[in-house]
C-alpha cells in the first residue's frame, strides 16, 4: 500500500534540513576560524561530500522505503526523523549563533541517537533502507563526537 503523505512529509523534511543547515554557519567566520580544532577532524573536503550524500540518501529512503510502508510504520520513522531533523538544526543555531558550544554538542547526540533508532525502524520496514542510512547514522555520530570534542577544547 501506498503511504505518499509521510513520504511527502519525510522528503519536505529533508528539503528543510538541507536548506536550513547552513543557515547559521556563515554567522560569524572569524569565531569559527579561532577555535581549537580536535585531532581527529577530517579535513573540509569530507564535510563537502558527506552532507550532500546524507541528504541525498535520506531522498532515496524517503522516496522508496517510507512510500511503500505500512502507513504507521512510515508515520513513526517520519516522527523520528522529524525530531532528529529538529535536533541538528538545534545544533547549527547553537553553535554557530550564540557560540554555546556543550548545548550544541547534546542536540547533535540526540540527533544521532535518534538517526540510530530511525536506522532499527527502517530496518523493520526494508533492510535495505537501513542499510542506505547506515552512513548518515555513521557522520552524525562522527560529527558529535566533534561537536563534543569542540566543546571540550573551547
Amino acid at each position: 500500500m501506498s503511504t505518499w503523505a509521510p513520504t511527502l512529509a519525510w522528503c519536505a523534511l529533508v528539503v528543510v534540513f538541507a536548506a536550513l543547515s547552513n543557515a547559521w554557519n556563515g554567522h560569524d567566520p572569524g569565531w569559527y576560524a579561532s577555535l581549537a580544532r580536535p585531532s581527529f577532524q577530517p579535513p573540509d573536503v569530507v564535510f563537502g561530500l558527506m552532507w550532500p550524500l546524507s541528504f541525498l540518501l535520506l531522498l532515496v529512503v524517503g522516496a522508496t522505503t517510507v512510500r511503500t510502508a505500512p502507513a504507521g510504520a512510515a508515520w513513526a520513522a517520519t516522527g523520528v526523523l522529524a525530531v532528529s531533523v529538529a535536533l541538528a538544526l538545534g545544533w547549527a543555531y547553537l553553535f554557530y549563533v550564540p557560540h554555546n558550544l556543550v548545548a550544541a554538542a547534546a542536540c547533535l547526540a540526540g540527533a544521532a541517537v535518534l538517526t540510530w533508532v530511525l536506522l532499527v525502524v527502517m530496518a523493520r520496514i526494508e533492510t535495505w533502507g537501513a542499510l542506505a542510512l547506515a552512513p548518515y547514522a555513521l557522520w552524525l555520530s562522527v560529527a558529535t563526537a566533534l561537536s563534543v570534542a569542540y566543546a571540550r577544547l573551547n
